[in-house]
């Protein structure tokens, strides 16, 4: 199973791709313009980026490469447009999708903050809805989320995405380093004992090929 090791420009465009989906169904797949807008926009990202179409262009060329993004050219058009495919690659949809989405876009929250943030995207019923996604999303293998421990003062614990390389302990303000950073270095050797496990099922397979010739 091949991990998550995204850029901050890949996540930010598989964001933007959920988010469009949901909110302009009828003008989706969305052409690259739409795409820059929807990663440069002001409002509910964090953090806010400037990028350039082709900063786009090279995080797009290794999203279709990974099979997560899908380059469209709709019958009469000669402007390409772009989908995710999440759904096939990961086999997330519906709530799982929203949740990992306002995660990408916004970076580290609680569910509650979620459910708040999620608007149109997906119309979660309680928080509880919003907690059985997340969770279902930190049981895949390798994990796409992870709860970090709730800290003193804090209400509630926070939830980050795993789709790229975990954050630094100084980005999650109010975050305990030591507990923290061990979470996230557990994460990351799951993910990468997961390559491991794949590449030692790859050689097995060739083994026995060769062994019964």
């Amino acid at each position: 199973m091949e991990t998550y090791q995204l850029d901050q420009v890949e996540i930010r465009v598989l964001g933007a791709l959920i988010e469009k989906q949901a909110l302009t169904p009828d003008a989706y797949p969305i052409t690259l313009n739409a795409l820059l807008g929807a990663c440069n926009q002001l409002t509910s990202r964090e953090p806010v980026m400037q990028l350039a179409e082709a900063d786009l262009a090279q995080a797009l060329d290794s999203l279709i490469q990974r099979k997560l993004v899908a380059e469209r050219l709709p019958a009469g058009s000669r402007v390409a447009k772009y989908e995710h495919r999440l759904p096939y690659e990961w086999n997330i949809d519906g709530a799982r999708q929203a949740a990992l989405a306002i995660l990408a876009l916004r970076g580290a929250q609680t569910a509650a903050e979620i459910r708040t943030r999620s608007g149109r995207l997906y119309g979660f019923r309680d928080v509880d809805e919003v907690e059985t996604a997340l969770n279902a999303l930190a049981d895949k293998y390798p994990p796409l989320t992870m709860k970090l421990e709730r800290q003193p003062g804090e209400r509630e614990a926070r939830w980050i995405h795993l789709l790229g390389e975990a954050p630094a302990v100084a980005d999650l303000p109010g975050t305990a380093p030591d507990e923290s950073a061990l979470h996230i270095r557990i994460a990351t050797l799951e993910q990468q004992l997961a390559e491991l496990v794949e590449r030692v099922g790859r050689l097995e397979a060739l083994q026995a090929s060769i062994n019964s010739r």
